[in-house]
């Protein structure tokens, strides 16, 4: 099975750091955006499977470049994943009415996070979307 491509969006480079090497691990590759203004471009050029994005990137609010991802016809079927220290009983309804598919809250879970890439990525598990995980 080839590999699956994850996009992260993240301006905190610890925790691009940390996730790539747990992505990297279950054998996906990784592409990096650190802010906004280069979210879009690097997910048409990248062609990912997954896209993680923060909410609190540089360069514009992360639920914008959601709806852009969202609204490009090469893009718009790739599932969203939000991971954010923003306050979820707001931020985690707005994210999943943009289009992600899942909201997981600062720290993440890793285990849980894992499990919803690989059903998100058609590999296995039985995620199941979980309040603030």
């Amino acid at each position: 099975m080839p590999s699956r491509k994850v996009l992260l969006i993240e301006d905190d480079k610890d925790t691009v750091r940390a996730m790539a090497i747990r992505l990297k691990g279950q054998g996906y590759d990784v592409a990096v955006a650190g802010d906004a203004i280069s979210a879009v471009s690097a997910a048409r050029k990248e062609k990912p499977d997954l896209v993680v994005i923060d909410l609190g990137i540089p360069g514009g609010d992360g639920f914008l470049v959601i709806k852009r991802l969202k609204s490009n016809v090469d893009l718009m079927l790739v599932p969203i994943f939000v991971v954010s220290a923003r306050d979820p009983l707001f931020n985690e309804h707005r994210a999943l009415e943009a289009g992600a598919e899942a909201f997981f809250q600062k720290p993440v879970d890793n285990d849980f996070f894992l499990a919803a890439v690989e059903k998100a990525l058609g590999r296995s598990g039985t995620f199941e979307p979980s309040p603030h995980r």
